[in-house]
Parts: C-alpha cells; sequence; structure tokens
C-alpha cells in the first residue's frame, strides 16, 4: 500500500534537501535521524517549522522526512525551509501567497565566489611591496 505524500525539493548553496510531507502525527525524521538531534543549533528547527505558521497550520497532523545533502548547517537549514515551503504549495496553492509575504518562496541563489588567478582567494590580493 502505497502513503500519499508530498514533495518539495529546496536548494542554499551546496545542500539540497528533498522533504516528504505526508498526513501523520508529528514526527520530524531528517536523515532518519529526529529534527531536534540533527539541527543542535538554536533557532534553525523554529526557522523551519516558520511554514508551518506562516500557514495557519499544525505541525503535529504531518510527518515530514527529509533527505538532505552537501553543504554546511546554514544551507542545509534553508534547503529544508524552502523544499518544506514548496511541499506545503502542492497541498494547497492557495497558500503561496502567504508563504511568499514571509519570504520562504524565494530560492537564495548566493553561491561561493570562483577563485581567480593571480589572487590568494575570489577577490583577495597578495600584498603589494615597493622593494
Amino acid at each position: 500500500m502505497a502513503v500519499q505524500y508530498y514533495e518539495g525539493i529546496g536548494r542554499r548553496k551546496e545542500s539540497t534537501a528533498r522533504v516528504r510531507l505526508m498526513s501523520g502525527s508529528g514526527k520530524f525524521m531528517v536523515n532518519e535521524k529526529d529534527a531536534l538531534a540533527y539541527f543542535t543549533r538554536m533557532g534553525d528547527l523554529n526557522d523551519i517549522l516558520l511554514a508551518f505558521k506562516a500557514t495557519g497550520q499544525d505541525a503535529a497532523k504531518y510527518d515530514v522526512t527529509v533527505v538532505v545533502s552537501g553543504g554546511g548547517v546554514t544551507g542545509q537549514t534553508d534547503a529544508v525551509k524552502l523544499g518544506l515551503a514548496r511541499a506545503l504549495v502542492k497541498i494547497n496553492a492557495d497558500w503561496t501567497s502567504s508563504l511568499r509575504k514571509v519570504g520562504l518562496m524565494t530560492r537564495d541563489a548566493r553561491v561561493k565566489e570562483r577563485k581567480k588567478p593571480g589572487l590568494k582567494k575570489a577577490r583577495k590580493a597578495p600584498t603589494y611591496t615597493k622593494r
């Protein structure tokens, strides 16, 4: 028997998150770990669950499973946030405007700038010496 779920893909920097949302008892699993154990930094889980508050939904009505890879903590948090918002829009398209007002529907396109030849980093030049 197949379970009906709604999927949303979120990306940020080098991170990619595949979020699956299904009706259930409020379990939130990230890479087969509890979300509180995975996102240990203070405020990260509150940022992720902001999508439920913006739509007026109760997070305890849904089971959320996330597979996230790549990047660091901030990138993964933002990728999960975007993926969750996109999954909620698949449930009800009317929630798009309320999610957009909070800023959850826009992908943050900023990525690390590439290193240029002759420079130490992307923009840092070697120290100039006159003699």
